[in-house]
């Protein structure tokens, strides 16, 4: 039994081609499946499409969240409401091709728990191949992933796994992060990646200072550890100012033109403690969320 998990945000023109894609490859595959879509409060009539579509096809699960609340939010929650032995995220905009879902099953049949499709050739925008790179970099740093492994939202997944991410109760989960984190035996396997079908893409440069920041604040403690670093090298240069002030005062006395200097150093010190307390109190904020909220997303409806 295999649930794919599609997340859809703004995507009209093209989530009907997508789901009947994927419905062709397991139906001519003869795979028992389910495809469960999770409306991630599009502004356009993506919901009108996967209402019908739901009410259509019987192996199909549409889900309604109240308002946007972001990819990874939506892919908790609809890695909350699958059953099958397998799960397989992918986009909804047709550039992961619904066939090459069985290169994913052929590698997961080897043994590996979750497998992950490394793009030949990436069809992104600008924007988002650099998010990709910056995205990966961090990875590596907060999650110790091995040089080679490369992340994608095409994979699958297999329960296990997928059942210990449903545990987690963060209000702004990181969905490779917690794969990873759970996960004894990951792998790639290399797939096609396609332009983008219809439309444009819904990833921008705002998403993208989103993703980092709540990554690195709610997953790391890589801001935390540059600053206290910045903080030791402030306080170091700070010992040896007052050395150097301490013993030219000996030798050559005390001058009363000192007034720029002074300003200087406290508008400089006291610009470190604003930054490091910045820090600190970003790290505050997440830990409030955390404690006054147990729920990521809110479900309008959902039609099976």
């Amino acid at each position: 039994m295999y649930s794919v998990v599609i997340p859809v945000f703004n995507s009209v023109d093209i989530i009907e081609k997508t789901v009947n894609g994927v419905r062709s490859y397991f139906l001519s595959s003869k795979n028992n499946f389910e495809i469960i879509l999770v409306n991630d409060g599009s502004k356009d009539n993506s919901w009108e499409v996967i209402e019908r579509l739901a009410n259509k096809y019987d192996e199909l699960i549409s889900i309604n969240l109240v308002k946007n609340y972001g990819q990874h939010n939506a892919n908790m929650c609809g890695f909350r409401h699958a059953s099958g032995d397998y799960l397989i995220t992918m986009d909804d905009d047709l550039q992961n091709p619904p066939e090459e879902i069985a290169k994913l099953i052929e590698k997961a049949n080897e043994g590996y728990d979750i497998v992950i499709g490394c793009f030949e050739t990436k069809k992104h925008s600008f924007v988002r191949r650099l998010g990709s790179k910056l995205v990966g970099c961090i990875n590596r740093s907060a999650f110790e992933i091995q040089k080679d492994l490369i992340l994608s939202n095409f994979r699958i997944i297999r329960k296990d796994v997928y059942s210990r991410v449903c545990e987690d109760n963060s209000v702004t989960p990181y969905i490779p992060g917690l794969l990873l984190k759970f996960s004894g035996n990951p792998a790639n396997v290399l797939v096609t990646h396609k332009e983008r079908a219809q439309g444009q893409s819904n990833y921008t440069l705002r998403s993208l200072i989103s993703l980092v920041a709540n990554l690195l604040f709610s997953h790391t403690i890589i801001p935390l550890r540059f600053v206290t670093m910045f903080g030791f090298i402030v306080s170091g240069i700070s010992f040896l100012l007052g050395i150097f002030y301490l013993i030219k005062t000996l030798i050559t006395g005390s001058e009363v033109a000192g007034w720029a200097t002074l300003v200087v150093l406290l508008s400089f010190f006291s610009g470190v403690l604003v930054l490091i307390l910045s820090v600190v109190g970003e790290y505050q904020v997440r830990i409030l969320r955390e404690v006054s909220s147990n729920k990521s997303y809110q479900i309008d409806k959902v039609i099976r």
